[in-house]
């Protein structure tokens, strides 16, 4: 049984509807990032950039214990495990690594970045904010012209779906309009249509946080304590 490091954030979610769509079995584990639990010397022998997912599957290469952080590298490892969702050669593979990327590199941070400025910085910022609103729409655009002409980002359902899904499915989160980008849109609804995905998404039930965030939560996650050198 593989043990799943989470916290209630999209990056964990993309990996649970992997191990909810290949039906591996899995135990989670919560790590409070708000109570700084990500810097236990224990947890971070398994991730030691102190984030979250984080994973061990005790039956890993050659039987051994293989432990990985990095949710688009738990993608990749369970794919190649279960031989699902990413084709084994040729183009197919390369565009479903490259709209994976397309999501680590880009929709990620950038999306990240909105959230941050839009909803827990402490203090105004309006080139930051109108600066992520922007890029947010355009990546959201940039998926929209792609999905014109398919049913899924990268061709065939694949890991690239997953990894986008949890971050993309919320437009309102993102100040986006779905009806400015209507094939995200309706690949966000046959997305959630997949009982697979239906579970990954609700593998931790959502903690939700109404206000500014606590001095103990803001320091562990934005003050000295996140910078400390482990």
């Amino acid at each position: 049984m593989i043990d799943f490091y989470v916290w209630y954030t999209p990056n964990a979610r993309k990996v649970a509807i992997m191990l909810e769509e290949t039906g591996l079995a899995y135990k989670v584990h919560e790590i409070d990032i708000g109570k700084g639990a990500q810097f236990e010397p224990e947890f971070l022998k398994i991730s030691p950039n102190n984030r979250i997912p984080a994973m061990v599957d005790p039956d890993g290469p050659e039987g051994k214990p293989l432990a990985l952080f990095e949710s688009g590298a738990m993608l990749f490892y369970l794919a190649e495990k279960t031989g699902r969702f990413l084709p084994a050669q040729g183009n197919a593979r390369h565009e479903v690594m490259q709209w994976l990327m397309f999501q680590m590199g880009g929709v990620g941070p950038m999306f990240g970045q909105y959230n941050h400025f839009h909803s827990y910085a402490r203090e105004e910022a309006p080139y930051a904010k109108e600066r992520y609103a922007r890029e947010c729409g355009r990546l959201y655009g940039v998926m929209d012209r792609v999905l014109a002409t398919r049913d899924f980002i990268a061709g065939d359902y694949s890991i690239a779906d997953m990894a986008l899904y949890p971050w993309v499915e919320k437009f309102e989160g993102r100040g986006q309009d779905p009806e400015a980008v209507p094939h995200v849109k309706a690949w966000v609804d046959r997305m959630g249509a997949r009982e697979g995905v239906q579970r990954g998404m609700e593998a931790f039930a959502s903690r939700p946080r109404k206000g500014p965030l606590s001095d103990e939560h803001w320091e562990n996650m934005y003050g000295a304590t996140q910078y400390k050198r482990r």
